[in-house]
Formats: structure tokens, sequence, C-alpha cells
């Protein structure tokens, strides 16, 4: 099955080189509602940061929260915002900008992976510096936080130096965050390594939380007033969103995003007290902002701001021009958390994100998941074809088509072609591939690859209808849909494989499941 796999992947990558749309970073929704303006936001934005720059006398610490590259939860809940958005913004700043990326040891000590890309944070480190390179973007160095000479990070930090990149040490710091006092010495940030930088925006980002991206920033500007430069900080992360309410399903749809770390939006309190105006924080900022605001005090002689949002340059609430299709498209996000929940429940017994509080989420959204359109015609195909499993797709338009599991086929495979069929004007009762051509894989994978699954998977019938293109005009005509479905919404009566969430991630299509299996058994891979 590896072997029919890898032949898959082969033939996939050929379709990939065909049809380059699909793998476009930017968003492409064809006939679908736009909630955000993106050319006016990465032009707000960048010109918001210049002004901070400008503030500190030229030299900002800006840490950023969040993805970068492929943030597909932002183009999710704001229809309109490109995944990536943030860094055409920074493209636009490039001279100014230079990157310094924090990693912890202890990360690095633990081979923590990121669960998006199945890379170690070590490896993500290089990967997120060919991204940066790749756009002509300076990347100056890599710190490494909680530096205690564990055996893998000075590895790593040879690893660094063979490849020529400049790398510093950052030590852990007892008392911190709390003992002030002792933090803002020559005994706390101190003893940090001066990271030599060269330009005036210097953006700290990390392969993922709890990287220290923070306690960076906060050590060159101590080292930097040491030295005689004024420099400032600021945050740059786009959820809670600040200037829209509280319980807007945007901000809900943040706190559902982040479950797994407990994250609650609150009003600010020191932005309320300083200015009388209600602005949306998340409780760990607004928590560590009197320890942060000491902190400032000890370094410049008085704090630059007066409340955590102060500290923020996020302007994408200025750019939301539908509010109706974002609060649509947050409750959707919402209600496909929670489905994702479920089903790490029933796969893996457990699941990182918290169930009671999504449910809280979704009746603070007033939403149920009836809502999600793609439930019920899923449901209901199910229905009638006897209970059999079956799936449901939203085209961006809102047309749906289902999809029914055959001999030859998975309802995801045969929902796939019909929306195919659909976005191509092609007569659905047409079959695009022909049984003649799905019975010779079916016979591979069952008969010499040792499959016990004789139905096609998405990935093998995408394939079946590339090599029928060849000779099939129709079959060429809904290969050249795949682009279109991009922002489309999928669901199936079943839990299934690996290969089909990968599939349709890679198609751009937003893919839940009921937390069920087709079979009763014990054992089932995933």
């Amino acid at each position: 099955m590896e072997c029919f796999s890898r032949i898959c992947l082969i033939l996939w990558n050929r379709i990939w080189g065909i049809y380059p749309l699909i793998s476009n970073r930017k968003l492409l929704i064809m006939n679908a509602k736009i909630g955000f303006d993106n050319d006016k936001y990465i032009s707000m934005q960048s010109s918001h940061i210049e002004e901070r720059i400008a503030k500190f006398g030229n030299k900002l610490y800006l840490e950023i929260g969040g993805k970068l590259f492929d943030d597909y939860h932002a183009s999710r809940v704001l229809p309109g915002f490109h995944p990536d958005s943030k860094m055409q913004m920074l493209l636009k700043l490039k001279d100014k900008i230079e990157i310094v990326v924090a990693i912890n040891a202890e990360d690095i000590e633990s081979n923590k992976i990121r669960a998006d890309y199945g890379i170690t944070y070590d490896e993500d480190v290089l990967r997120l510096i060919d991204e940066f390179q790749s756009v002509g973007l300076f990347v100056g160095s890599v710190c490494l936080t909680k530096f205690h000479n564990q055996p893998t990070a000075v590895r790593f930090e040879r690893r660094l130096k063979e490849l020529g990149i400049a790398s510093y040490r950052h030590y852990k710091i007892a008392g911190y965050p709390n003992n002030v006092e002792f933090i803002v010495s020559d005994e706390g940030y101190g003893k940090n390594q001066y990271i030599e930088t060269t330009r005036p925006l210097i953006v700290v980002t990390a392969p993922g939380p709890g990287s220290g991206k923070l306690a960076v920033c906060l050590s060159q500007l101590y080292h930097e007033h040491k030295r005689g430069i004024n420099a400032g900080y600021a945050k740059f992360e786009t959820f809670p969103i600040w200037n829209i309410p509280l319980k807007h399903p945007i901000n809900l749809a943040y706190e559902a995003a982040t479950a797994d770390l407990n994250d609650v939006n609150i009003i600010d309190s020191f932005h309320l007290d300083a200015y009388g105006v209600s602005a949306v924080n998340y409780n760990r900022d607004v928590e560590a902002f009197s320890v942060l605001n000491a902190t400032f005090e000890m370094i410049y002689g008085k704090s630059p701001y007066k409340s955590p949002t102060d500290m923020g340059v996020n302007m994408a609430g200025n750019c939301i021009i539908d509010d109706e299709v974002c609060r649509e498209a947050s409750k959707q996000e919402i209600i496909r958390r929670y489905y994702k929940c479920l089903c790490d429940k029933k796969r893996y017994g457990e699941s990182k994100d918290s169930l009671e509080k999504l449910e809280m989420l979704m009746q603070q959204a007033h939403i149920k998941v009836t809502d999600y359109k793609v439930v019920e015609a899923a449901m209901r195909k199910s229905e009638m074809t006897e209970g059999r499993p079956a799936a449901a797709i939203e085209l961006p338009d809102g047309t749906i088509v289902t999809g029914k599991t055959t001999d030859l086929l998975g309802p995801l495979s045969a929902a796939l072609l019909n929306a195919l069929k659909e976005l191509g004007h092609i007569d659905q009762s047409f079959n695009l591939v022909s049984r003649l051509a799905i019975e010779p894989i079916q016979t591979l994978k069952t008969e010499y690859l040792g499959s016990s699954n004789p139905r096609l998977h998405t990935d093998e019938i995408l394939i079946a209808l590339s090599s029928s293109a060849a000779h099939n005009e129709l079959a060429e005509r809904a290969m050249q849909q795949l682009p279109k479905l991009k922002g489309s919404t999928a669901h199936t009566t079943v839990l299934v494989s690996s290969i089909d969430e990968s599939m349709f991630k890679k198609l751009g299509i937003n893919l839940t499941c009921e937390p069920r299996y087709e079979q009763t058994r014990v054992y089932h891979k995933h």
C-alpha cells in the first residue's frame, strides 16, 4: 500500500504542475461573498507599523503572534483575507526589516513537533528561514531561549553555524516574569547575549507558542538602552480583534481556535480606565500587563503604553467591509472546530481542545450543528441510501452537491466528482471516469498491494480523472475546475482517512466529519 501511495504522490505532483493555480497562496474563491478588504489591510497595516517605528526613534522590536504564512484561520473567518496577507504587508517594508527567529531550547531537547507540518520545531526554524529568504526578507539570526546547554540545542547551534546563520543564547531567569528588579538587571537580561541587528524594524517570530518572543524583545530593549540606543516594542497579532465587540463571532472563533490554550477574550480594563473606551484583548496579555508595564518603567524610566491594547498594531478590524459575511463565516468556523474536537476524541480517546468550551462558544454565538448546511445535506443523503456513508460539498456560490458510497468510490470521491461536474456545467449523469479506468486501480490496491478497501480515495480518483483527461474533453474540463473548489465546505457521515483529509486540505476545502466509524471494529487506520 505504501508503494501505491508513492505512485499516487508522483502522479498527483504531475497534476499540481498541470494546474498551478491550485497551489497559489492566495485564496481563490469563485462567486464567494467577501467581507474583508485585503488591499486596504495591507496598506493600512504597513503604514501603521511605520508610524510606530518613527515613534520610537526609528528602531522597533515587533513581536509577531500567530502565523505569518498560510493563515487559513484568518482567511476563513474574514472572507477576502489572503492567507499570505501578513507576508505581503511585511514585503512593503522589506528594506527596513530584519527577522529574528526565536526557539525554546527546551522544545529542541523534547523534540517538539508542529502538528500542522509534522516536523520538529528546530526543523521548522530552517523552513521559516527558507520561506523568508525566498521572498527577499533578511533573516539576521536565531535566538535560542531558555538555553541551558541542552545537548540537542548545542548541536542545533553547530548546525546553524555550518549553514552560515548567526545564533544567540538567552537563558532562563529566576523569578521570571514577576521579579522585575532582578529580571531587569545585569544578572537577569544582562546575562543574555546581545543580538546584533542593523535595521529599524526587528520582527521577532517563532515556530510556535512558548518560544519566548516577548522575552527576546524585552531583553533586547534592556541591552539597547544600556548602549544608549532608543528602541521600542510593539505586538502584531490578528486575534482577538480589539475594536469589535467582545462576543462578536470573529472573536469567539479565535477562542475556539485556541481552546487548548484556555485563552479567554476579555475587556482590557487598563484601556477602559485610561481612555474610557472598551477594547478586546485576551486574558494572558491583560494579566501580564502590570508586570510588563513595570519592566518598561525599569528600562525606559516610564512606560510608553497605558494598556496592552496600546502595544498592538493590528488594523484588521478597520478592514471589515461586510460584518454579516464575517459573522456567518466565523460561526461556521466554530462549528468546524467543534466537529474536529469530537472526531479527535473518537479517534484518540481525547482531544487537545476542550469540548465543554467549544459547546459554550456555540451557545454564545447562538449556533447549532444544523446551521452548517452540509451536515443536514450529508445526513439526508445517507438516509436516502439506507444509512450508508455519504458526503456533501457546499461550493463557494452556495450550491450543494452530494456523494454516496458505491462499490467503486467512497462518498468523498463521489461528491468531489459531482462538484467538478457542477462547476464545469457537465451533466451529472455523465461518468467522468469509466468503470474500466477504475477497476485496474482497484485490482492493484487489493490483489497486489494488500488493501482491504477497493473503493478509490480522493487522491486516487483525481489520478484516474487526470488519466481520462488525456482523451476525454469533459474530463479535461472537470480537471480545470479544481481551483474553483477553494473555500468550499464538506461534511461526511463517517470518519475519513488521513489521505482524504490531506487531499481536501490541499484543494482548499474545509472538511468536517461525524464522529463515528463506518465499521464497528476496534482498530482503524487513520
